[in-house]
Parts: C-alpha cells; structure tokens; sequence
C-alpha cells in the first residue's frame, strides 16, 4: 500500500525569508515548540514508511503567505503538494488563487478557528467568497475547511452551491460522540452524506476520541464508511501539530481503522487522497 498522508504541516527555520504572521495576530504554540522543515518531514516519511503528502499550509504561522509551503513542496515534486490559504473575502482573490495555482499550489484550505481562535464560520456563507468557489470548480482545486459543528450548515450550503468542488472537511468535523453508538450526537455529521462532493479527513483528533467514554474505533469507523463510503474518507496525520512522531501517529491510525476491510483502508490511506490531489496518483 502506497500510504498518502493529506495534513501534514512544515515550519521554516529560517524567519528572516519566511516570517512568522499568523492569522487572527496569534501564532500557534505547535508551531514553535515543535516545528517540522520540509527536510524534516520527508525524514519522517521515510521512516514512517509514507510515500506522498499534500502538506497543508499553517495559517497559525504564515496567514495568507503560502511561499514556503509552495517553495518547499516543489522541492519534492514526485512527493509532495502544496494546500494553501487565501483571504476569501478579497475583492482579488481570483487572482491571488491563479498566481499562487500557477506556483504550484494543489487545493485551498479554510480555517474559520481551531487552537488559536474560537470557531466563527460567518466567513463561509459571505457572498464576497462565491466568485473564489467559482473558481476552484473551474481550476479542479479541492477545498479543506477547518471548523466544528457550528459550521457544518454553511458547509452544506457550498456544496450544494458549488458541487463541482471537491470539499474535504478537517479532523472530520470534530463530531461530538461521547455517546456512543449510533452517535445521535454526530447527527449533522452524517447529514451530511448525501452530498456527494464532501469529503472526511481523519486525523489523530477522532483517533483520541473514539477511547472516550462510550465511543469505539469498532463502532464508529463503519458507521463513518456506511454514510459516506471510504472513497470520501482520507488520512492526515496533523504531524507535527499533534505530539508524536509520525510513525506512532499512522500506527495509531492503522490499528483505529484495523476494523475495516483491506479496500476501505486501501481508500482511506491513499486511494482517495489520490482522487482529491491527482498529481499524488
């Protein structure tokens, strides 16, 4: 199995051609106390025994300045892509998404909040960024977006608006699913798998919670592959924002997923991360 991790994230060491200006004026701890050059991370790819990655820009450090994701990535063309961000809302946005597609960048991310901001997903439903969405169908460029629960209406609403855009949601969502088994809690979750352009990411955030309280790996991963089937599910190992090094992180992974059959996980660890960043494949 040629294993494809798609959240990833590098940090420069070199803050005078690359400075720190992270989005929402505060930079994330991670990406200071345990940073991650593009050297580093194919060393730990190498060891971990993963082939490619789309590597996903750190707004917590760079904002909208995606040059090292973009200049590091093409320094390993057979391995890596580029995901970047953009201010949505610019009245240039377009051809901010141009220059930095023609760059290299491979697909978009959105972080309307996360560890360094409380949620606020008002940015998804602006009108301004319609004409950016418009874009990216007609480019072939896939979106991640980064939010909670509190976000998944306005991610509905793009994807019925925009259904040629491939729409990969961050750390699945982060579902509520304490409650185990049928996770009633994760409800909007699995709303929203009709919708055939939304795509799950799993990251080491629902590996945790599946050992909470009621929840389990055994119960919650086929409930996952059964709403949206593993061709919309992909890994990411959100090295190094999440602790751990890269091998114990996809162990962690592979032994959460153990209870799927041998073409699920073939989609999940790289198939499908195939289908999202073709230049992967």
């Amino acid at each position: 199995m040629n294993t494809i991790d798609i959240h990833p994230h590098i940090i420069s060491n070199d803050e005078k051609r690359y400075p720190p200006a992270p989005l929402f004026g505060k930079r994330s701890d991670w990406s200071q106390e345990r940073p991650s050059t593009v050297e580093s991370l194919i060393a730990a790819m190498d060891a971990a025994g993963v082939a490619k990655a789309a590597v996903v820009h750190s707004s917590t450090t760079y904002g909208f300045d995606n040059s090292y994701v973009v200049e590091g990535c093409n320094q390993y063309p057979n391995r890596l892509v580029a995901v970047g961000s953009v201010d949505m809302l610019d009245d240039n946005v377009c051809a901010v998404v141009r220059a930095w597609a023609d760059k290299g960048l491979a697909g978009l991310r959105i972080f309307t909040g996360g560890s360094t901001k409380d949620f606020d997903p008002s940015e998804l439903d602006d009108a301004r960024s319609f004409k950016a969405w418009d874009l990216l169908g007609e480019l072939g460029l896939p979106i991640c977006i980064q939010t909670g629960a509190i976000g998944l209406p306005q991610v509905a609403m793009l994807a019925k608006k925009f259904p040629k855009v491939k729409i990969i949601l961050d750390h699945l969502g982060r579902p509520e699913i304490a409650d185990g088994a049928p996770y009633a809690n994760a409800q909007s979750l699995f709303d929203l798998a009709p919708l055939e352009n939304i795509y799950m990411k799993l990251t080491p955030r629902i590996f945790g919670d599946v050992k909470k309280e009621k929840a389990s790996a055994d119960t919650f991963f086929p409930r996952v592959v059964e709403a949206f089937g593993a061709k919309r599910m992909a890994w990411g190992s959100n090295f190094p924002t999440s602790p751990g090094s890269l091998s114990d992180i996809l162990a962690t992974a592979q032994a959460g997923l153990a209870c799927l059959g041998d073409e699920d996980r073939a989609w999940v660890f790289g198939k499908t991360a195939q289908q999202l960043y073709p230049t992967l494949a």
